[in-house]
């Protein structure tokens, strides 16, 4: 990873205190001695590390900056429009309401955000920091710019903490300390001395290490049994991305070989088919393959971009000026320079051998200590779970910085938020992610301690004192039993937690029943298309209470290991239940099911919905009386609640229908025949589309960002007139204001888990 290519030019230039002139060469008459075999494939002899003083004059080596100048302008340009969009601009008043009694997840609790049209001021410096990071323009302050108030707003919500957004800020903490303003920059412009100036080796070296871990850590956590067999992602293989490999592969196949085992030999070899020369134009087209199909798989903003833009890092430094200089003449004033060659630098170390050469500064020592404390730092965050033992879940560690991306996947059955009034012992039971935007917190530690905490804090203003707050949270990871995380006998407000010692009401994952998920497949493989299953796992001296709605028909509860008791409230009546035996349950009544047995008790609830059933028969009824009539075959006359079947437009017959099923089916039918047009959409539709939606995105961030910036500098003006404002900014695209109802579940993407 510290391999230097295209250092040649370099050669031909020393080191001499005045950078703004070139230095003659003294030894261009010299005859090379002939490069090793190490140093062609590694770009560095193994004497390179033979002393600590050659390891200096390694890491400063002079380096072409053209490629770490077009890695700056695309990593700033991606950051300006992500700020827009995954950071949140465009919908920052809905996340930093003031005065409202919201519920956030800092990563200290004394950290709070700003007044909200502050908060629009720190975006606006943040988004001015990614411009000037673009252009190269005042750079050291503008990288200052960006980190600065990047990591403060990451810091203030761990809620919206992913792997990526880490790495952005890393690369923006990477960038303050590189030079790489000398190609292709504004301040280059300005200053000639920075002008096409050579950058130090550890410039590229740090970035490349950085991308390498990405991917090799993302490699090694994925060697987890649970991807390994293919229960990590396996609902992606259902995806149309997928659709070609299904010609020849199965479903089940295709997440087995392609999903889990093509993301496995990715991630693990990635980073050695970018560095070295023979397989760097294979991993380019594989990493830009997998990142292209990341892109339309999950919503992760600007991430597949930004690896894509890491991506030329890896080939020779010089490679824009090749590549810029294959066009016409007259575009090369708007394009990056091609010649010559790049000029002296401070910032490297030369070879002594030539005129005026110098022996390394302590800012070059100082790189290089630096250099070493990064990369170490950065394979040592990854394990370092046994430090901050109170984050670590089902999955260890705090959150974001593991590389351990798309590993886990969960679901959530069933969440109950208890309160008891301290003061008289009323009980009562509150909305799961009331005072919260959130759902992140049913799944950490943490978290749940802050949203505890909140909760106490805020329900006093309903009459409630001194309350106690208890967490009944089930959750599936990986395809496993639905089984609880967290004691709900444990009251969170006054439970212990601390970020270095273990979570103590933390419930232990039920490894020991993983093979079950083998026999889960089988079951539901066994059912028809209306039967749904759902499979339990609980902890003796436990019990689940569950409701049975109206909806639910033949509803039954088998015991596949261990013994339970099913206690019918209405009934006052217990029944035990061993292994392999099963019983029917009420609809429209409670029931408890209480783990008896010496161990965990693993159970299964199959049932269907009835409701659900008799409207897919309707459905299904409705639509061959509609084909029957645009076909001619149809003798009978329709009754006057089915003629909106027969109506050419759908929304007008949608409203017009009186029957409630026949209203919902024509509404179902529209949906579907927007989504088949959508799919269906030409390349000039699509971008159209895309182009609407991202203009009224960067329209509303910007209106608001006005305002903000207006109240701040001249005060709040009248209601009425706010009122007008935010409503004109609010203005919808036409294509959204006559589908209101909701995205499409076909168009649902997945976020990083």
């Amino acid at each position: 990873t510290v391999k230097q290519h295209g250092v040649q030019s370099a050669d031909l230039t020393s080191g001499s205190g005045n950078e703004d002139e070139p230095v003659e060469d003294t030894t261009a008459q010299a005859v090379k001695p002939p490069e090793g075999r190490m140093k062609r494939i590694f770009g560095f002899e193994k004497e390179d590390f033979s002393s600590w003083h050659r390891i200096v004059c390694l890491l400063n080596r002079p380096t072409d900056p053209a490629a770490l100048g077009i890695f700056r302008c695309m990593f700033g340009m991606l950051m300006a429009i992500d700020i827009t969009q995954e950071r949140g601009l465009s919908h920052l008043d809905y996340k930093y309401l003031d005065g409202a009694p919201i519920c956030r997840f800092p990563l200290f609790s004394s950290l709070e955000p700003l007044p909200m049209d502050w908060m629009y001021l720190v975006y606006v410096v943040m988004f001015l920091g990614s411009v000037g990071i673009m252009l190269g323009l005042f750079y050291r302050l503008s990288c200052l710019m960006f980190i600065a108030t990047y990591w403060y707003v990451f810091f203030l919500d761990k809620t919206a903490w992913n792997n990526h957004s880490y790495l952005y800020g890393l690369i923006g903490f990477q960038l303050t300390l590189m030079d790489a303003n000398r190609y292709w920059s504004l301040d280059g412009l300005m200053k000639p001395k920075k002008r096409n100036a050579d950058v130090p080796l550890w410039n590229y070296t740090l970035l490349r290490v950085q991308i390498f871990i990405v991917y090799f850590i993302a490699g090694i956590k994925k060697l987890d049994a649970d991807w390994v067999e293919g229960y990590s992602m396996s609902y992606l293989a259902h995806h149309w991305l997928f659709e070609p490999f299904q010609m020849i592969l199965s479903v089940d196949q295709v997440s087995l070989l392609v999903v889990h085992g093509g993301g496995l030999a990715l991630d693990l070899t990635a980073g050695y088919l970018l560095f070295f020369d023979a397989t760097r134009p294979f991993g380019i087209v594989f990493v830009s393959y997998f990142h292209c199909m990341n892109s339309q798989l999950f919503s992760i903003g600007m991430f597949a971009y930004t690896m894509l833009a890491t991506s030329p890092l890896f080939c020779y430094p010089d490679w824009p000026r090749r590549f810029f200089a294959r066009f016409p003449a007259p575009l090369w004033v708007l394009l990056p320079i091609t010649a010559p060659g790049p000029q002296p630098s401070s910032s490297c170390v030369y070879p002594e051998v030539q005129k005026g050469g110098k022996k390394p500064r302590f800012r070059h020592k100082l790189a290089t200590v630096f250099a070493f404390i990064y990369v170490v730092e950065q394979f040592f965050l990854p394990y370092s779970h046994f430090i901050t033992q109170g984050y670590n879940n089902w999955t260890n560690g705090l959150y974001g910085y593991s590389w351990d991306m798309m590993v886990h996947s969960r679901s959530h059955q069933h969440v109950k938020i208890t309160y008891k009034d301290g003061t008289t012992g009323e009980v009562g039971y509150l909305n799961p992610g009331v005072f919260t935007h959130s759902r992140r917190w049913k799944d950490h530690g943490d978290m749940l301690k802050q949203y505890a905490v909140c909760l106490s804090a805020n329900l006093p203003r309903y009459n409630i004192t001194e309350p106690e707050i208890y967490f009944d949270i089930w959750v599936s990871i990986n395809e496993r039993f639905q089984q609880r995380i967290f004691d709900p006998r444990v009251d969170i407000v006054k439970a212990d937690w601390s970020p270095f010692r273990p979570n103590p009401w933390l419930m232990p994952l039920l490894v020991d029943l993983s093979p079950w998920r083998t026999k889960f497949q089988e079951i539901e493989s066994s059912l028809d298309n209306q039967t749904e299953i759902v499979f339990i796992a609980d902890f003796p001296g436990l019990h689940l209470e569950n409701f049975v709605s109206e909806d639910l028909g033949n509803t039954s509860v088998q015991v596949l290991q261990g013994q339970v008791t099913v206690e019918i409230t209405e009934e006052n009546k217990n029944y035990t239940l061993e292994t392999g035996q099963q019983m029917k349950l009420p609809h429209g009544a409670y029931h408890k099911v209480y783990t008896v047995s010496e161990g965990p008790s693993c159970y299964m609830y199959v049932y269907v919905n009835t409701t659900e059933a008799a409207l897919q028969q309707n459905f299904t009824r409705l639509l061959g009386i509609q084909e029957r009539v645009r076909n001619g075959t149809e003798t009978e006359p329709l009754p006057p609640e089915l003629l909106p079947l027969i109506a050419t437009d759908d929304q007008g017959s949608e409203v017009n229908a009186t029957d409630p099923v026949v209203q919902l089916f024509l509404r179902r039918q529209r949906r579907m025949k927007e989504v088949k047009k959508r799919r269906e959409a030409n390349v000039m539709e699509r971008l159209n589309r895309f182009t609407v939606k991202k203009y009224y995105l960067l329209r509303r961030g910007f209106l608001m960002t006005s305002i903000a910036l207006r109240n701040l500098a001249f005060g709040l003006p009248p209601v009425d007139q706010l009122t007008r404002e935010v409503a004109f900014a609010n203005m919808k695209e036409p294509l959204q204001e006559a589908n209101q109802d909701g995205p499409l579940k076909e168009e649902a993407g997945h976020g990083e888990l």
